[in-house]
């Protein structure tokens, strides 16, 4: 097993897009649940995406390696992957309209930094994130389980294109 660096940035959209082919799979079948031919292909999908999916995109995606895949195998096997806690959902600060997004856990929380001109994601793991998790855990006496933390604003390339302000949506 290797260490996770102290810092990591994304270079595309996804921090973790390398992870180990088959991994929501295997949690799944560790848990006693069984993976049918349709829910393996939706997980396929998902495993394999460089960047956040919305349900229709992996309904896309699981439906060109089988058309017989439905929409409710999709949002099924969405809903059992959020309640077993192996994937979050995400708005991504409703930059590309209200839909939610999809993506597995890695292995820490990670901080979404979103355009807010041209909607680009990037992901960001940090000592001092974590630190602050455990300070709020302190200081509101709570264990923390879920973090999710969205920061927006004007990304370089759109400032060098003149862009100072983002659009109002």
């Amino acid at each position: 097993m290797s260490s996770t660096p102290a810092h990591r940035v994304s270079t595309g959209e996804r921090i973790n897009e390398h992870e180990p082919a088959g991994h929501l799979q295997r949690e799944l079948r560790s848990r006693g649940i069984r993976l049918t031919r349709q829910r393996r292909v939706v997980l396929q999908v998902m495993e394999s995406a460089a960047r956040h999916m919305d349900a229709n995109e992996i309904l896309d995606g699981a439906q060109k390696i089988d058309s017989d895949i439905t929409r409710v195998t999709v949002y099924r096997t969405l809903d059992l992957l959020k309640r077993h806690g192996l994937i979050d959902e995400l708005d991504l600060l409703h930059l590309r309209g209200h839909r939610h997004y999809y993506e597995s856990h890695g292995p820490r929380d990670h901080i979404h930094v979103a355009c807010m001109n041209c909607g680009k994601v990037r992901e960001v793991e940090s000592p001092l994130y974590e630190e602050l998790k455990k300070q709020i855990s302190r200081d509101c006496e709570i264990e923390i389980s879920v973090s999710r933390t969205e920061i927006g604003g004007i990304c370089a390339d759109c400032r060098k294109a003149g862009v100072t302000t983002a659009p109002s949506h």
